[in-house]
């Protein structure tokens, strides 16, 4: 739980590195921060001896508690409350949520920063206390979407390494190592910071994490997959629920990723790992459609841990959905306040597009491009959230530009695979595009939006029963799956049309071929002769016979007309 609710953004950020001398004297009796308590053997200094007063003082008091003892007297016993473990403050609370791989709540994570910060500028040579300090801070520029402290949290982690080398047993700050570059999103290298700990050690359990979300970005289901489950073999618990649960997420095992997400929720303790999994069944909830179980899973999670921003910009997804944009509007003002992700950022300029506020909409996407520009600064890669907006309110050809470059980068997820086709669609290579399309679409993944870009594009190149069956989809996963694009997937779906009678075209079975024609050299005479008719001049005998009377029925053409001359002439030689 947050302990500083009512103070503003900065006050909750950790402390800046101090700049005093690293070997000052600290005064022992100084008074200290509540909130930033030391660790446990880290910051612990011996006692001073006791006075000449106080030395006498216990005596005393020792001389006459024998005296009661002896004389039998009853001695008040304490209630018990003084032997009570003592509770944990946020250094261990922070410490224990690391060890349990769980993450911690942004008042303990500031209090464990803090602490490290002071041990460190006094024992300049501890690799793991720097390790530690590099680590909390990559949590910490993750959680706040501050890319400054990635900065801070690079030049720790090469402190530890510096001090003790990663060869020589210094695991921690290679994992760490990992972590930062998935925090900004070079998955290619935390994925061989992450493979080097593995092959030092491969029961390292935290090595873990990092390799899924490394494997994940890279687009190599199999690798997740094999490390997802090495990491529920190495840690039992929550944590390797969560990490089961995504998995399932990204290949599409709704029920499954539904169930293990369920169980993580139910056995989660701590508030901030309690907020995490309940976040997971929001978004789990907004993805089948059901906006309303998406605001309260949402609202659980706050209630949690009410410095779980992302949840916030969750729910104000979900408002959208139920038509409640007014407070949509207010859910995304706040939470960009808070947690300034560029994506959050886009999201809202097409709320506001939606609503016809170009003004507001032209505005955000200002401060989006404000964003976009303070993360390259800080070296984190938001290449696909810039190709987004690219695509469809700036130029389609940057967006292909930059896209290419993560293809390159072997960053072949999902979600770059759809931004590419759909940058390629947009840039009038539709053709191009449909590959990358599908390949979003055939990792199962149940995303509303992969299957409208799909059929976007289907329509595009003509192949409209195939465009149709994606758009039905993406409107039958989520029918607000986006402001903007879902009533253009339905306008779509109209001009469309019914399918033919009988199924989609592409569904039929090809018509039978034309037999072929028959050869002119095999039969020239039957072709060349027309059929036989009968000739006036054969009927020459018959004006003497008198005309049948009208009620007498005529001949049959079929017998009056002879087929042949030698049934002419037998004809004629009946005559009379």
């Amino acid at each position: 739980m947050d302990v500083m609710p009512q103070q503003d953004p900065e006050s909750r950020r950790p402390p800046e590195p101090s700049q005093e001398d690293p070997h000052a004297q600290h005064d022992p009796h100084a008074p200290q921060d509540p909130y930033v308590m030391p660790a446990e053997g880290a910051t612990a200094v011996p006692p001073p001896p006791p006075t000449l007063r106080t030395t006498l003082r216990r005596a005393a008091f020792g001389a006459v508690a024998a005296g009661v003892l002896l004389a039998g007297a009853l001695v008040a016993v304490p209630d018990g409350k003084d032997d009570r473990p003592k509770e944990p403050g946020p250094v261990e609370r922070a410490e224990a949520a690391a060890t349990a791989g769980s993450p911690a709540s942004l008042s303990d994570l500031t209090a464990l920063i803090g602490d490290r910060q002071k041990w460190v500028e006094a024992h300049p040579g501890d690799a793991p206390s720097w390790a530690t300090l590099g680590s909390a801070y990559v949590e910490w520029g993750r959680r706040s979407a501050d890319a400054a402290y990635f900065g801070r949290a690079e030049e720790a982690l090469k402190r530890s390494l510096e001090a003790q080398p990663g060869e020589r047993g210094n695991g921690e700050a290679w994992v760490g190592m990992a972590a930062l570059a998935n925090a900004r999103h070079d998955f290619l290298a935390a994925k061989r910071w992450g493979e080097t700990v593995r092959k030092q050690d491969p029961k390292t359990w935290s090595v873990y994490p990092v390799l899924i979300d490394a494997y994940t970005g890279l687009g190599d289901v199999k690798a997740a997959t094999a490390a997802t489950e090495k990491f529920g073999e190495l840690r039992k618990g929550v944590p390797a629920l969560a990490r089961t649960a995504d998995l399932y997420r990204g290949q599409g095992w709704r029920e499954d990723a539904l169930a293990t997400a369920r169980e993580a929720a139910d056995r989660a303790t701590a508030p901030a790992e309690k907020a995490e999994a309940l976040h997971r069944l929001g978004e789990l909830a907004w993805e089948r459609g059901e906006p309303e179980e998406a605001v309260a899973q949402f609202d659980a999670a706050l209630r949690t841990d009410a410095g779980h921003h992302a949840s916030l910009a969750g729910k104000a997804r979900a408002l959208v959905a139920l038509d409640r944009t007014d407070e949509a509007v207010a859910a995304y003002q706040s939470v960009i306040t808070k947690l300034p992700r560029p994506a959050y950022a886009l999201e809202l300029g097409e709320l506001y597009a939606s609503l016809e506020l170009d003004g507001d909409a032209r505005s955000q996407y200002e401060k989006l491009a404000g964003l976009l520009e303070q993360a390259k600064a800080a070296g984190v890669d938001e290449s696909v959230v810039q190709a987004r907006y690219e695509s469809d309110h700036g130029d389609p050809a940057v967006a292909v530009e930059l896209l290419r470059g993560q293809w390159k980068k072997q960053h072949r997820s999902a979600a770059v695979a759809d931004a590419l086709g759909w940058a390629l669609h947009r840039a009038g290579k539709s053709e191009e595009g449909l590959e990358y399309a599908q390949q979003a679409a055939d990792t199962g993944v149940r995303n509303a939006s992969y299957a409208y870009h799909l059929g976007m594009i289907e329509r595009e190149l003509a192949q409209y029963g195939p465009a149709r069956r994606h758009l039905q989809e993406a409107l039958r996963t989520n029918p607000a799956f986006s402001p903007l694009d879902a009533p253009k997937a339905r306008e779509a779906l109209e001009t469309l049309g019914e399918p033919p009678p009988g199924g989609p075209g592409d569904m039929q079975p090809p018509p039978p071929p034309p037999p072929p024609p028959p050869a002119p050299s095999r039969e020239p005479k039957r072709e060349s002769q027309p059929e036989p008719r009968p000739e006036p001049k054969r009927e020459s005998p018959k004006p003497k016979a008198p005309a049948p009377a009208p009620s007498q029925k005529a001949p049959a053409p079929s017998k009056a007309a002879p087929s042949s001359p030698a049934a002419v002439e037998a004809d004629a030689s009946k005559s009379p």
